[in-house]
């Protein structure tokens, strides 16, 4: 998505029809599930389905027109005996100027694959940077318990816990934390809780595991 302007509710014209936005942006969350790199713009899209203006259909398109342009793009899966489990997680602090309400993001690797992503606000407003960052561990905490549940369940073992890392050093420094932190420039969730550049985005997709699959 473009750094700017910031698409609010306000922006641009109310449609006249908006069901074909609808149907789109429905079509779209369903490609977020293998498509790790439009997790963002998905879920910034979705959150005008119940008055999509000429700047989100605007919007809309430009996330058309990348996936138009990387279709032969996916996570290319590879055998391998890595069984480590890790996430990142970030916030943008009351970054949605509508309600001030915190996005988190979040992706879990299982080895060198990514296996669970989420781009998703918040529940409520944070009073702080480091409150926000709380949340969006907790988030990520719960989605690692299920994920090492579900492997249990399969015969998978690990030997090493599970690790989560962020950015935030209010975490980081906090008594009994087992969070590990990761400097700004690495943190691989970044891009799923706000617009980035061109060249950030493009560095973001190839990091976290999105690239262009062989043919087979």
């Amino acid at each position: 998505m473009a750094t700017s302007p910031k698409l609010t509710l306000r922006s641009g014209t109310q449609l006249a029809d908006p069901a074909k936005y609808r149907r789109i942006v429905g079509s779209l969350q369903y490609l977020a599930f293998t498509r790790p790199d439009i997790s963002y713009a998905v879920n910034r899209l979705s959150q005008f389905m119940h008055q999509p203006s000429t700047d989100h259909w605007t919007a809309m398109k430009r996330v058309l027109r990348y996936l138009a342009g990387t279709l032969d793009h996916g996570i290319l899966l590879k055998r391998g005996i890595n069984r480590s489990l890790h996430a990142y997680t970030d916030t943008d602090w009351a970054g949605d100027s509508n309600d001030y309400v915190s996005t988190n993001g979040y992706i879990v690797y299982l080895g060198q694959h990514p296996i669970s992503w989420s781009s998703k606000k918040q529940r409520s407003i944070a009073k702080s940077s480091t409150e926000a960052e709380y949340q969006s561990v907790a988030t990520t905490s719960t989605e690692l318990n299920w994920i090492c549940s579900l492997l249990k369940e399969l015969g998978v073992s690990f030997t090493t816990p599970p690790v989560i890392y962020c950015d935030n050093i209010g975490i980081k420094f906090s008594p009994g934390n087992s969070v590990v932190h990761v400097s700004t420039k690495d943190q691989l969730a970044d891009a799923f809780t706000k617009p980035v550049s061109r060249a950030a985005f493009t560095n973001f997709s190839t990091k976290i595991g999105v690239t262009k699959v062989p043919s087979s």
